[in-house]
């Protein structure tokens, strides 16, 4: 499984300046089109979180979405999207936090969750830990059991993880 990984990791592809100037955007969609990485992506993400008694998986828009609902499935658990302004109908929490390059505010229905669950919180990237730890606060609000935090790749040398509350497990995938 380690050399499949490898080869998921190698596939990723970077793309300078992008979304703006100075940013090298890792694009995970040159990984996600191989089936062969989207399974072992899966299968590696189901082995890591199966047992844990998760009850549902949180998905950060809109990357998070890909893995999220696939997760939520092989877990047999719920999914709860987190979405930008002005796409979810109901009564809702947000958080605003500062990006790498710029601010937005993320928002969940105050009846996704209730203090009975375990969730997986899952995104494609850990960078500067805004989007992050604006998605950790907003799960607090619920008092859950627990919280597991997933991503798919960090870039270590922004140390997002450092903002994030570490009474939760973080781990991600891949590590630049």
């Amino acid at each position: 499984m380690e050399a499949r990984l490898q080869e998921a990791k190698d596939s990723i592809r970077d793309v300078v300046d992008f979304p703006k100037e100075g940013i090298v955007f890792k694009d995970i969609t040159t990984m996600l089109k191989s089936e062969k990485h989207l399974n072992t992506l899966v299968e590696t993400l189901y082995q890591q979180y199966k047992g844990k008694g998760i009850t549902k998986v949180v998905g950060l828009e809109s990357r998070g979405f890909i893995l999220g609902t696939v997760l939520a499935y092989k877990l047999g658990a719920g999914f709860v999207p987190v979405r930008k302004p002005g796409k979810l109908p109901a009564p809702t929490y947000s958080e605003k936090y500062s990006l790498e390059y710029g601010e937005d505010e993320i928002f969940i229905h105050q009846d996704a969750l209730t203090a009975d669950d375990v969730v997986l919180l899952h995104d494609d990237l850990l960078a500067t830990g805004g989007t992050a730890k604006a998605s950790i606060d907003l799960l607090n609000r619920f008092h859950l059991k627990n919280v597991f935090v997933n991503f798919l790749v960090e870039l270590d040398f922004l140390k997002g993880r450092n903002k994030l509350n570490t009474k939760y497990e973080v781990d991600s995938l891949f590590h630049f």
